[in-house]
């Protein structure tokens, strides 16, 4: 019996997995806690065991920061989570600690098409070369899915925190905009995250005051999710800067997939993850993702024949996790 967690800044996700033999098996029990509720992942873990009792046999959580000798502390969150305190906890004789994101890309190979929105077939011939992945939620997270000639083996990475490179006039101003807002160096995750829409909104509002409508101003300053609210108005055609906001926000999602791609040289594929993806999917699927993303000049073919996936299965990482409980554990 595993127990795997995705630790992100908003939620956490723990399931529950039965082994069968070597392989992962069904999905047992699976819960979505509100992180900021809970003052630690041991407290989470107490009330959800506390409620299905499971005799546990392997553990193994994804979480949104870096992982240094079993040690985190969440950049979105604030938590410090050892492995060795979730060993105590879960009495268990090991607690493995990953990104969320080295979580994700073991869950990756797991997936079948009915769990995947192809936004690109690329030239479409099957290859087994490196794989990207990238994934916007609360926080940006990517990672790399190395290929060995054998098996794809995920990398863990912080490439989220690079610094943000403006390609245009207007992503430039933001830019700036930013720099002056935060007191300094400006990452990719300040755009390319829930909070960073929020942000390209309100860069494009200050240009503007005017062009936002009263009704939205009142849905944004009464939601604890104002970049939802932004979305949504984006989505239904109810505001122009929002849908502006959103159209930079994937310009720029799209132009670092292809950065991604690039430096993996993905021809396995990219893959599309986190919570904000799947809920834009619509806008997503209308050429401006894959536009920024192929638009790499000299390079520009090669990203064209790459396949794009965006994942549709929010329970990737806990499968991941699974398999990477068992991984640790001797087999193969």
């Amino acid at each position: 019996m595993i127990i795997t967690g995705d630790i992100g800044g908003t939620k956490t996700n723990v399931a529950l997995f039965e082994t069968k033999g070597r392989e992962i098996g069904e999905t047992i029990a699976h819960k979505s806690f509100p992180s900021g509720s809970y003052p630690s992942l041991e407290a989470i873990l107490e009330e959800f065991i506390a409620e299905h009792r499971p005799h546990l046999t392997h553990a193994c959580f994804g979480v949104a920061g870096p992982v240094i000798e079993g040690h985190a502390e969440t950049p979105n969150l604030a938590w410090d989570v050892n492995s060795s305190d979730l060993v105590k906890a879960l009495k268990v004789k090991r607690a493995s600690l990953i990104n969320d994101l080295e979580a994700m890309a073991h869950g990756v190979v797991t997936l079948k098409s009915s769990q995947l929105h192809t936004l690109s077939e690329g030239d479409g011939t099957p290859r087994d070369g490196h794989r990207g992945l990238i994934a916007a939620g609360t926080g940006l997270g990517i990672a790399g899915i190395f290929w060995d000639g054998e098996r794809y083996r995920p990398i863990p990475s912080e490439g989220g925190h690079i610094d943000f490179a403006a390609r245009t006039d207007i992503e430039a101003g933001l830019l700036q905009w930013l720099i002056e807002k935060v007191g300094g160096r400006v990452s990719y995750e300040r755009v390319i995250s829930g909070p960073g829409l929020f942000n390209v909104y309100s860069f494009l509002r200050e240009q503007n005051p005017a062009a936002e409508p009263d009704w939205l101003a009142a849905e944004i300053s009464g939601d604890n999710n104002p970049s939802a609210a932004i979305s949504k108005a984006a989505l239904e055609n109810k505001s122009e800067l929002a849908a502006k906001a959103l159209d930079i926000f994937v310009s720029v999602y799209g132009a670092m997939a292809g950065n991604l791609a690039l430096m993996l040289k993905a021809t396995g594929g990219l893959y599309i993850g986190g919570g904000i993806a799947p809920k834009i999917l619509e806008k997503i699927k209308d050429g401006t993702f894959i536009r920024a993303f192929t638009d790499k000049g000299r390079l520009s073919p090669l990203l064209e024949s790459i396949p794009v996936h965006v994942i549709l299965d929010d329970k990737t990482a806990l499968y991941g996790a699974a398999r990477c409980a068992l991984d640790q554990d001797g087999a193969h």
